[in-house]
């Protein structure tokens, strides 16, 4: 194993340009409205900078785009595939509004965001710092190689003091994957704890571990959709309220799966009170009454691996069976 961590902490001034580009819109106080959450002081003061640039072209366009409720992963990941700071690109996608990446460009140079975030470099370089620190001794690698074999992707953590405040962003750019990500909420109004507060720590850990995953996660199944297809007609013991949430067979396979890995991290590289808190929250939160279960399935397989199974598609036709048997254990 290299002694070399497997996430690299970065700013990337592209996602820097859509975090502010959301602040100027009604984003921030629709994340308020789905739940009330403490903020942190460079998202306010972003938010304030920016309230007379409501109507400039980048900000109409995107307010549409949230109107129609686009997902902001497909915004994000079209900005990181604009050049900077040019903001080029070889042809926008047909949901784009017409010149977007253009207007964005003149956003930035128009609010002079450049300067705003040289005032707040302090601010950003003490959010690289926390981030460094949370994942120098981290490694994701071999955790996942048994489920999704060999990783030939990056993994990329870039800290977001702007929006989304109140969850994550994973996105693919060509060989990197990215986890952006907002600092650890607090209770209530209170703002948001350092990265590297040390019993927040694991909130990093889930966020990229669930962004990396499910990611990576995507694209083995695809790359073996022959074999997910047969194994897909087997339904999935899942309750009402996360069938509802999840509807599609691979919707529901990825978020057991994913939520089911970072608890067996947490567990592994942690403490077992720390997976046994995490599972507690998403059950509460997600219906994922299943989750011990998957946790179990999961546990099973990684002891078969290399001897009975040799990949994790290997696995997968009888995964069905065995979450239910799990599921009949559990609820004993």
């Amino acid at each position: 194993m290299s002694n070399q961590p497997d996430v690299t902490v970065r700013l990337d001034d592209r996602i820097r340009l859509m975090a502010a580009a959301l602040a100027a819109t009604d984003y921030p106080e629709r994340a308020q409205e789905r739940k009330r959450h403490g903020t942190h002081a460079h998202a306010r003061a972003t938010t304030k900078r920016l309230k007379d640039y409501k109507q400039h072209p980048a900000i109409v366009g995107l307010q549409s785009l949230l109107d129609q409720n686009a997902p902001v992963e497909a915004m994000y990941t079209l900005i990181m595939h604009c050049s900077w700071p040019d903001m080029k690109i070889k042809a926008l996608p047909r949901w784009a509004p017409p010149g977007w990446n253009q207007h964005l460009r003149d956003f930035y140079e128009d609010a002079n965001l450049a300067q705003w975030w040289q005032d707040e470099q302090l601010v950003w370089e003490r959010a690289l710092t926390e981030c460094q620190q949370v994942f120098e001794t981290v490694h994701f690698t071999e955790f996942l190689r048994p489920f999704v074999g060999d990783i030939k992707e990056r993994f990329v953590f870039s800290p977001n003091l702007a929006y989304p405040t109140d969850h994550e962003i994973g996105i693919r750019v060509g060989q990197e994957l990215f986890a952006i990500t907002p600092p650890p909420l607090a209770w209530g109004d209170s703002p948001p704890w350092p990265y590297n507060e040390e019993t927040m720590v694991t909130h990093s850990y889930r966020a990229a571990l669930t962004q990396y995953g499910r990611l990576l996660l995507i694209a083995y199944l695809k790359a073996n959709a022959t074999k997910v297809a047969e194994v897909s007609q087997k339904e999935l013991p899942v309750s009402d309220q996360f069938k509802a949430a999840h509807p599609s067979w691979e919707d529901q396979f990825v978020t057991l799966f994913v939520a089911a890995a970072v608890a067996l991290y947490l567990e592994e590289y942690v403490s077992e009170a720390e997976a046994k808190a995490y599972m507690l929250l998403e059950r509460k939160a997600r219906g994922m009454t299943i989750l011990p279960g998957t946790v179990s399935v999961l546990q099973r397989y990684l002891q078969e691996y290399g001897k009975k199974y040799q990949s994790f598609v290997d696995f997968l036709p009888v995964f069905p069976k065995q979450l239910r048997v799990a599921k009949r254990i559990v609820m004993l």
